[in-house]
């Protein structure tokens, strides 16, 4: 059995939930949604509060809502199929303050026509804003799909100065 430490906090983004294993972030999720999360293997998680172990992350997202943060330095230990997986550290390279579509995480994982597929592993994506698809949009750049809704991937765009030019579809 394994347990994952973890806490809720107030940001900018609303209540978020964080979870941490011995590896590192699992779960970053807007609270409100289901509890626990939806994990592979969840029969065999057990959940524990523990602000304690969430300490870095909370300390790290603070910075990053007040402008002084852009790269986040703890271990992430991402859960999900090989596709997901690599659409997710496809998104871990695109830098602070810059978009990319859909299609070009398509190509970046060699699937250059699985754009769908790209938006359904965004849409499973566990660890929001640090695995920063809010940084993904359509290819006629407007913004599309957010967990958070497209109020807030505006905010996060606009905190990071890559909002310029875009609107909703």
């Amino acid at each position: 059995m394994e347990t994952l430490h973890y806490s809720r906090i107030d940001s900018p983004a609303g209540p978020l939930l964080l979870a941490v294993s011995e590896r590192g972030l699992v779960v970053l999720a807007f609270d409100g949604h289901e509890f626990p999360p939806r994990l592979p293997g969840a029969a065999n998680i057990t959940w524990q509060e523990s602000p304690s172990a969430t300490r870095q992350i909370r300390q790290e997202l603070e910075e990053y809502f007040r402008g002084h943060r852009r790269e986040f330095n703890f271990p992430l230990d991402l859960r999900g199929t090989s596709f997901q997986i690599s659409c997710w550290r496809a998104l871990l390279k695109i830098p602070y303050g810059e978009t990319r579509t859909y299609a070009d995480i398509a190509r970046a994982v060699g699937c250059p026509n699985g754009f769908r597929a790209v938006g359904l592993a965004n849409n499973r994506n566990p660890i929001a804003i640090v695995v920063p698809c809010h940084r993904v949009i359509a290819s006629d750049g407007t913004l599309c799909g957010y967990g958070g809704g497209l109020e807030l991937k505006r905010k996060l765009l606009e905190l990071e100065g890559a909002a310029s030019g875009l609107f909703a579809a």
